[in-house]
């Protein structure tokens, strides 16, 4: 295991074994029950509840990297039957330099009734969600959750382009056309917030 939490590597260097204590992250690789760099940069390690994340990102690059138990803000890109596509905009509370491509699939929206979500009655095109970070276990995206009550849509329009409120666990209202629609929607939404989309 790395004793410290930042060294630099080398593309390709061997960084640790690879176990259920510790797991491959973003700039990083498993091959033969080893954890290698995929770039050269510095090496982070997040503990996570049970397990330790690896993590390399570029030295030109200092931007924060999304970890698993992350809280994330990302814009909804692309809705089907089976999953979201999005982009993570922020980590918790810090602006992204660049954004990352994640997913939600439909087993992540919820912590009940997985097998009875629609995913378009939850999520739709350029709704504004706070998720949070899955294991990796795509290399090129992220996995998003939203399956806890505070998690879900906090910022939606309406088809009239104007943006709704939230009125229930499921719905948000048009406040113009008074139109409700269906959403997956975010327990806690900061009044500073709501006053401001208004």
């Amino acid at each position: 295991m790395l004793a410290t939490s930042l060294l630099k590597s080398n593309c390709g260097q061997r960084l640790c074994l690879a176990d259920k204590q510790t797991i491959s992250g973003t700039g990083t690789y498993e091959r033969g029950g080893y954890i290698y760099s995929t770039l050269a940069g510095i090496v982070n390690i997040k503990k996570a509840e049970e397990s330790s994340v690896i993590y390399v990102h570029s030295i030109n690059d200092q931007s924060m990297v999304p970890v698993p138990g992350d809280v994330v803000t990302a814009k909804v890109t692309i809705v089907n039957q089976r999953f979201c596509k999005c982009i993570i905009k922020c980590i918790k509370d810090t602006v992204l330099s660049r954004p990352y491509r994640a997913m939600l699939r439909k087993e992540d929206v919820r912590a009940t009734e997985k097998d009875r979500v629609e995913m378009y009655k939850c999520f739709r095109p350029g709704d504004i969600i706070l998720a949070k970070v899955l294991p990796m276990t795509d290399v090129h995206c992220y996995q998003l959750s939203t399956a806890e009550n505070e998690l879900g849509v906090v910022i939606a329009h309406s088809e009239a382009g104007v943006p709704m409120v939230p009125i229930s666990w499921t719905e948000m209202q048009c406040p113009k056309t008074y139109v409700k629609e269906q959403r997956k929607v975010a327990k806690v939404i900061p009044e500073n917030r709501l006053n401001s989309i208004m």
